[in-house]
Parts: C-alpha cells; structure tokens; sequence
C-alpha cells in the first residue's frame, strides 16, 4: 500500500474488523450502484471513499434543477448533464484509486445478467417498482446479494436481500402495486436529508457485506420515520412459495415489467412547445394534474383531465389529434402518455418537466 493510500484508509486500519486484510478486501471488491440519484448520491460517495476498488454505476438520466435538493453527487453547474459523467467527476476527486465502471442505459432484461454479472454485491438505488423487481430477479438468478433501500416523503426502508441465506425482495412483495397506487418521489415529495440517511445505511451494508464483518440485515426489513425519528425492524421470512427464490419457482428468465425498458416515449421540452405555439401550431395540452394544483398555475389554453379520470374520460379526446400531456413534473404524464398508447391514440407526447419546467421558462419580458 503506498503512502497515500496507507494515510487515505488509515483510519479503518485501526479497526481489528477491517484492518489491512480488510482494506485489501474492499480495495479488491466489485460494487454496483443502480441509480446516480437521491439514494446513489451517498452510497456511491461513501463506497468510493471507503476505498471500494471497482465501483458500477448504472444510469440515463440527466441532471435536473430539482434533483439538487437532495441528489449530492451533482451541482448547480452540473444541470443538463448527464448524471454518469457528473457522478463521475465527483467520485474521482474523492477517490482517485477508484476504478469506475459507468452504464449509461436503461437497465432491462435485455442487459441485466450481463451487467450485474460482473459485481460481487447489487446495491438498488432506483426509485420505480419495475427496476426494483428487475433487480430482485437478476440477483436471485445470479447468486449475489441485493443491498435494498426506499424512500418517500419522511419514510425510508433499508434491506439486504440474499436468497442464498434469505429472503428475497419477492418474499416480502410478491407483486408490484397496480400504476398510480403507490406515488412517487416526484408526486408525493421527499424530505431532502432522507436518501442521505438510507443511502449511508445502503454503504454500511454493502462494506459489510465485503468485509464478511457484523450482522447484516439478511431477513430484516430496517423501517425509518424521520417525522418521529423512530426505527422499527420487522422480521422478514423466506417464502417458500416465492415465485423466485421459492422451491418451486415459476420466474426463470427475467422480464421487463412496464417503465422498464418499454419503447421510448415521445417527449417534447417546454422550449420547444413554446417555439411551435408560437409559429401558430395548436396541439392538445392535456393537463392531468389534481384540480387544486392547477388552481395554483396552469399552461393556456389547456384541457384539463385529472389523471384517476383519464380512463373513464378518453371519449373527450381525439384519438387522431396530437396531444401534449403534463402534470406537475412529468411522471403522471408519462402514465398518461402510456394510457393513451395502449388505447390506440396516435402517439402522446409527454412535456418534459411539466408545470415546474414551465414555470422556470418564462420568457423575458424585459
């Protein structure tokens, strides 16, 4: 160990857990991160400090304004990048005997096996139930241990799941919540500090986990409400009836589940819709926001369909006619765009940002 390295991890090679033998563990072990964003910000910072010699990075997404809150791996010079590259740089300053591995994709069935392949431990930071199941899958295809964590609002949840030695995350939810049941971070909010805290937590499981050290929450389901700061743990069995990991398993191949890797949904930004209004195109906005948020601000001459009518409510539309979807940040929309596409609308278009994209692009009047 030069002498760099040797003052860099000095501090865990005061711990009789870690040591150098341990340090030679981390520095020779292969983590991936799914996801640059509020829970992937800590994880990541935390591993690549920690000395983890290869670090994964899966993600396609790019850095938006309203990531900032929350998402640490990135600035404000930083927005309109794509997430890899300013994960990237960050990651490097504070580490530089870090090796990263970058993805930038979409992860689906078509490439998981191959990607989570090439890591000893899984860690999720995704934030839908289509990757999440995607994750779980591969995992218990492939024999690795999957490092779980969730948030929303002032909730987070935190899991390892190993169906060598434990559950999986199937055992617990066997099948995903219908669309639109469970809300997310964009609809319902997160407190900013709170990936912080179930990110660390992430880390915490996956050195663990390398160093072969302590009790990891294998089996155990870590609750966390940041309102009350309370923790409650809940045992959680295996299955055996699992669909996955049980001893009959009827899940054998993985499969993408809807906002996994569907076709590219079409999108236009709020500069661009602003452009074609103004040389005189008149397209069909569809807000499907709630009506006390539309209250608070609208787009003209907009028609409005709150999302949980939208289904009862398609004979109001022309299904020929080019609608341009928005809610509040994007997501409702997305489902709305894909509500329309299943029932033969020509293709919707989702407004990239929705309501908080427009609003930030008022033009200047000065």
């Amino acid at each position: 160990m030069n002498d760099d390295r040797a003052l860099r991890y000095s501090r865990h090679r005061l711990l009789p857990e870690v040591g150098e033998a341990g340090q030679a563990r981390l520095e020779a072990a292969r983590v991936l991160c799914i996801g640059a964003g509020g829970l992937g910000s800590p994880l990541t910072m935390y591993l690549a400090a920690a000395g983890v010699g290869t670090l994964g990075l899966v993600d396609f997404d790019n850095v938006d304004v309203s990531n900032l809150q929350r998402q640490l791996l990135h600035g404000t010079s930083d927005v309109g990048r794509p997430k890899l590259q300013s994960a990237a740089d960050t990651l490097a300053d504070l580490n530089p005997h870090v090796r990263l591995v970058l993805h930038e994709t979409r992860l689906c069935a078509a490439n998981a096996i191959e990607i989570l392949s090439d890591f000893d431990v899984i860690v999720d930071g995704t934030d839908n139930f289509a990757t999440r199941y995607l994750v779980n899958d591969a995992c218990v295809l492939l024999g690795k241990p999957n490092v779980y964590g969730s948030v929303l609002r002032f909730a987070g949840q935190v899991s390892v799941f190993d169906a060598r030695r434990g559950p999986c995350y199937r055992c617990l939810f066997p099948e995903p919540p219908p669309p639109g049941r469970v809300p997310s971070c964009a609809e319902a909010g997160v407190l900013g500090v709170l990936p912080g805290t179930i990110g660390a937590l992430q880390a915490t499981e996956a050195i663990k986990l390398v160093l072969g050290v302590g009790r990891p929450l294998i089996g155990r389901l870590l609750t966390y409400d940041a309102l009350a700061m309370r923790w409650h743990e809940i045992a959680v069995p295996k299955d055996p009836a699992c669909p996955v990991c049980g001893a009959h398993p009827t899940i054998t191949a993985l499969a993408d589940l809807p906002e996994s890797c569907a076709a590219p949904m079409a999108r236009v930004t709020v500069a661009e819709l602003r452009a074609r209004l103004a040389g005189g195109e008149k397209p069909t906005i569809l807000d499907v926001r709630r009506a006390d948020e539309r209250a608070q601000a609208a787009i003209p001459d907009t028609l409005h369909i709150p999302l949980d009518e939208l289904p009862a409510r398609l004979g109001e539309l022309d299904a020929a006619a080019q609608i341009i979807v928005h809610c509040h940040s994007g997501m409702r929309s997305a489902k709305a765009c894909a509500l329309l596409a299943e029932h033969g609308f020509a293709r919707p278009v989702n407004l990239e940002g929705g309501i908080v994209a427009w609003l930030a692009d008022q033009p200047d009047s000065s």
